[in-house]
């Protein structure tokens, strides 16, 4: 059972991005930073490191209270259907990127990025 890496988005109430660490298999999954600040119409960077290569096998979900998770990225990059543009994902051999452009109130949820392979699953 996998144990993903988690991030809460403090975003009208002006509280933190808190994470944990979580592990897959061998892989371990590392977000950060621990703490931001993010206020409506900011960008913010969430960073996800792996311990050693996953390719680009890594997806980024977003999960809101009481719902099920819903994925935003996977193959470390590609947008699931619906996700809006101003959501992307990059990366770079272990480090892993989710940029979230012009903060809106809708993006208050828990972030957090899962080793996955790069076609969609469904919740």
């Amino acid at each position: 059972m996998p144990y993903p890496t988690y991030l809460l988005l403090g975003l009208l109430l002006g509280g933190p991005l808190l994470f944990s660490h979580g592990s897959y298999g061998q892989i371990v999954l590392t977000q950060s930073p621990d703490y931001v600040s993010v206020s409506p119409g900011e960008t913010v960077t969430l960073t996800c490191k792996a311990s050693s290569s996953v390719g680009y096998a890594l997806a980024w979900y977003q999960q809101k209270s009481g719902q099920a998770p819903k994925l935003l990225i996977y193959g470390a990059s590609t947008r699931h259907t619906g996700t809006p543009e101003r959501i992307s994902g990059s990366w770079t051999w272990t480090d892993f990127t989710l940029t979230i452009s012009r903060m809106e109130a809708e993006d208050a949820a828990d972030y957090y990025c899962q080793q996955d392979g790069w076609t969609p699953h469904t919740q």
